[in-house]
């Protein structure tokens, strides 16, 4: 196999690009020296984005949004961020809406990137209910502060753990686990072969099928009740709509590598909006 060259660029890319080479070599031996009894395998390579629940501003409602996409996007809980909208189920909206996080009125907005690449996202950028600062005189506008909330995981009672009515979403190697301190991975990672089946963990009806959430590739969401949803991506296609009923073990979609850098299913379930481990609710296998 040929060597790689890396030449130093002025602008330090090729030195980034050796620090990525590293990275990845030191991952790739972990793998090769992993055994399926010994410690666990997390794929850091995953792209999707960690961020805490947003609670100020507002987004604005593109084509092809969903109320529970939009609350799984951002950290709400769906019935929440209904009733901080006055929307009654079933929770229609339209594009052009906006749809608030803020407790209060908003007078002072900026807009930046949302996750996805296509939106765009209204975001207040001081508390409500304080005052303005006074701009300082330098000609140039003034730099938003970005939010530091600390990203929310939710406790799940242990009367709802490993509870019947759920199943592994598809077969194959667990190679990324649930990381409850909120800034790694929301959910579970399993590796599998480009066009696998991907099964409802539980039954439910769809309420986000689609690509919308960067990071997430082709994406489903099932509603399994008003307290848990679940979601599963990087499919290279589905097989279900938008409104449609399933029941757990019924298959969903194809596995792929949509949205990630090698074929997986990304698996996550979400208490009341806040990410749960899976594996305290899957079977043992």
């Amino acid at each position: 196999m040929g060597h790689t060259v890396i030449r130093q660029r002025k602008d330090g890319s090729g030195f980034k690009l050796l620090l990525i080479a590293l990275a990845m070599g030191t991952f790739l031996a972990g793998c090769s020296s992993t055994s399926s009894n010994s410690a666990r395998v997390v794929d850091r390579n995953n792209t999707v984005p960690k961020r805490p629940t947003v609670t100020s501003g507002q987004y604005i409602v593109k084509p092809g949004d969903t109320l529970f996409s939009i609350a799984f996007r951002y950290g709400w809980d769906y019935k929440e961020l209904a009733a901080r909208n006055g929307i009654p189920a079933p929770y229609t909206i339209r594009p052009g809406q906006p749809i608030r996080f803020s407790s209060g009125s908003t007078s002072s907005t900026t807009v930046v990137s949302s996750p996805s690449s296509s939106s765009r996202t209204t975001v207040t950028r001081r508390p409500v209910g304080s005052p303005a600062p006074a701009p300082a005189n330098t000609g140039k506008p003034a730099t938003p502060t970005p939010s530091t909330s600390a990203p929310v995981v939710a406790t799940v009672p242990a009367a709802e753990r490993a509870v019947g009515g759920w199943t592994w979403p598809a077969n194959g190697v667990l190679i990324g686990k649930f990381a409850s301190n909120g800034s790694l991975n929301k959910g579970i990672d399993i590796a599998g072969d480009l066009g696998q089946p991907v099964f409802a963990a539980s039954d439910g009806a769809v309420v986000y099928a689609g690509s919308g959430l960067r990071g997430y590739g082709e994406l489903i969401i099932i509603k399994h009740s008003d307290t848990y949803v679940s979601a599963y991506g990087h499919n290279r296609r589905l097989l279900v709509r938008e409104g449609q009923q399933v029941k757990a073990g019924q298959s969903i979609a194809e596995m792929g590598s949509t949205g990630t850098d090698r074929v997986k299913l990304h698996f996550e379930i979400r208490r009341q909006g806040k990410p749960v481990d899976p594996l305290q609710f899957l079977p043992r296998r």
